[in-house]
């Protein structure tokens, strides 16, 4: 994409570029909208970015990082879909004093910044293991704390006006008779489900999974969170058809387990190693003390 000598040009596209997507990600606006105050400030930093930015690309580690021409072209489409049409894009574009070709160089700088602090961070050397884990979670157990849940399984049937076994009336009679003879044994939803659902979950037995207040669709949500242990609900209509639902096991509110939070407590530290390992490796180029972590920060915040 570039080579050869930076010119005056290019870096005058690069800090506009920096401050557009600074002005979008802090403020929702474009620079033209910002005040003087606002904007002053984002072009400080687009300077102290850019300085720092130029440091990384000249380093030995950026020599071996490769950026695929589909991915600039996705990070472009990605800031085409923030815009009504393609003639706004353009407008904006040139209100800032940015060009399409200047962009998709501004891209390819981006991503190759990303790129190497990405190598950086995977070079963490830190073994985690249960100990830390069990430290973080007793440290934050606030963290943890869950609201009530639910285990459900379904079984789904879709209807069809023009069919005269899938109209809303035969669809909702089957599910009765079904529900009828799974009344004293709740334990056999699963086999009726593999049978019967339409969901690509009856190969799990119609295991939805558990699911807190307001994840399945209102008229699931209210029905599951009146059911009791093992109760199985009358037929209910959402937009893809009628379900039987299955209320398999209720979890009361509380702190989750050690071991179910450890997943999240092992990722929750490997993000911290990395960044840590990130903003050491950094410090050998900062112009101000904040700078690499604020560059970090962007950065993974783009993401």
């Amino acid at each position: 994409m570039m080579n050869g000598e930076v010119t005056t040009s290019y870096i005058t596209s690069e800090l506009a570029y920096l401050v557009l997507r600074d002005a979008f990600n802090r403020y929702q606006k474009s620079p033209t909208e910002l005040s003087t105050n606002q904007l002053a400030e984002l072009e400080a930093q687009a300077r102290t970015r850019y300085e720092l930015e130029t440091q990384v690309l000249a380093s030995p580690e950026a020599n071996e990082v490769v950026v695929a021409d589909s991915q600039v072209e996705s990070a472009l489409a990605e800031i085409q879909s923030y815009y009504s049409d393609e003639g706004a894009f353009q407008q904006d574009l040139r209100n800032n004093g940015i060009n399409s070709d200047s962009l998709q160089q501004c891209l390819y700088r981006e991503l190759r910044v990303e790129s190497v602090l990405d190598k950086i961070g995977a070079q963490a050397t830190t073994q985690l293991n249960e100990v830390d884990a069990k430290i973080y979670y007793y440290m934050h157990l606030e963290q943890f704390y869950q609201s009530e849940t639910r285990t459900v399984r379904h079984i789904l049937m879709t209807t069809q006006a023009d069919s005269a076994d899938k109209t809303r009336r035969a669809v909702r009679t089957r599910l009765k008779h079904i529900a009828a003879r799974l009344h004293h044994k709740p334990s056999r939803f699963a086999a009726q489900a593999e049978k019967y659902s339409e969901c690509v979950t009856a190969a799990e037995g119609g295991l939805i999974g558990r699911v807190p207040r307001g994840q399945l669709y209102l008229t699931l949500d209210e029905v599951l969170f009146t059911l009791e242990a093992n109760q199985i609900s009358k037929p209910v209509e959402s937009p893809l058809g009628f379900h039987l639902l299955l209320c398999e096991t209720i979890h009361p509110p509380g702190i989750m387990d050690f071991e179910e939070a450890q997943p999240r407590i092992l990722e929750i530290l490997a993000k911290r190693y990395r960044r840590l390992r990130q903003k050491n490796w950094l410090s050998q180029f900062q112009t101000r003390p904040t700078s690499s972590e604020e560059l970090i920060a962007s950065l993974m915040d783009s993401k």
